[in-house]
């Protein structure tokens, strides 16, 4: 499967009688009825780990783009209508701000790694709180509420699985507890957010800007009101678009595909 093609429901697998094996890209795996595929004995691999380098270098580029104003400050340096450079034309330091993670797996740890480069404050909020040892490593502190997290962030970043659980864990009330000059960046799954709760706190300056990996639907429909705020940045889902982690992804999905098929251990099968 890639980009959650073909669509898995009970008519495709009964139409496979023979189906052992299904290899999914990436680590989301929202988009599989994992019930369902057992009842007809499949089982189900992904590609959880190669994925985190690169979606954690995203988030920090989505970061540093939306600071800075890339994407406005390009449109006006190409601009054929610009004769001058305003010099109140200004983006917000990364440097020595504070950054609150969501969701501290092998992602969210790795974005924290990043940060510490840049000096950020980090704070984050987890199912379960990290070893002492390391939070030490790249100076987190552990937010037991995602509230407190949220009102100290100036960026939130968010890093989790969508579940039940996650699914429009941000809102109306979590983004009117950011403060006003934060930045949401999203690198999970669009139904993280709340969109519609969203495009009002971005339009109402409830929250300073958004920087989006992920929307839904994927793409959002020409008209979307997201697509027309100057302080929001979307990007079409390519957290682990580079060459060669798309290829490691290829061959993780082809062993798991032949070890199914030979009755072997499948690579980070999915229980």
């Amino acid at each position: 499967m890639w980009y959650h093609k073909p669509a898995i429901n009970e008519e495709l697998l009964q139409s496979l009688p023979n189906l052992k094996v299904i290899a999914s890209s990436g680590v989301g795996i929202d988009h599989l009825d994992l019930k369902l595929l057992s009842s007809y004995g499949v089982k189900v691999s992904n590609t959880p780990f190669i994925v985190s380098t690169d979606t954690a270098d995203l988030g920090m580029a989505l970061m540093l783009a939306s600071s800075r104003r890339l994407v406005e400050g390009h449109e006006m340096a190409v601009s054929p209508e610009t004769e001058y450079f305003p010099a109140d034309w200004l983006g917000v330091e990364v440097s020595g701000a504070t950054l609150g993670i969501v969701g501290m797996g092998t992602i969210g740890y790795k974005v924290a790694e990043r940060a510490k480069a840049f000096e950020m404050k980090i704070l984050y909020h987890n199912r379960n709180q990290r070893k002492k040892e390391e939070e030490n490593a790249v100076g987190a502190v552990y937010c037991k509420k995602m509230d407190d997290l949220l009102q100290q962030s100036d960026f939130v970043l968010l890093a989790v699985t969508l579940t039940p659980q996650t699914c429009k864990l941000i809102g109306k009330r979590e983004l009117e507890l950011m403060k006003p000059t934060a930045t949401l960046i999203n690198i999970s799954r669009g139904l993280v957010v709340d969109q519609d709760a969203l495009v009002e706190a971005l339009q109402n300056k409830v929250i300073r800007a958004a920087a989006l990996d992920v929307t839904y639907p994927e793409p959002l429909p020409r008209d979307h009101p997201l697509l027309k705020l100057k302080n929001v940045i979307i990007t079409p889902h390519i957290g682990s678009a580079t060459k060669k982690t798309r290829w490691v992804m290829m061959e993780e999905m082809a062993e798991s595909i032949e070890a199914g098929l030979a009755g072997r251990p499948i690579p980070h099968e999915v229980l």
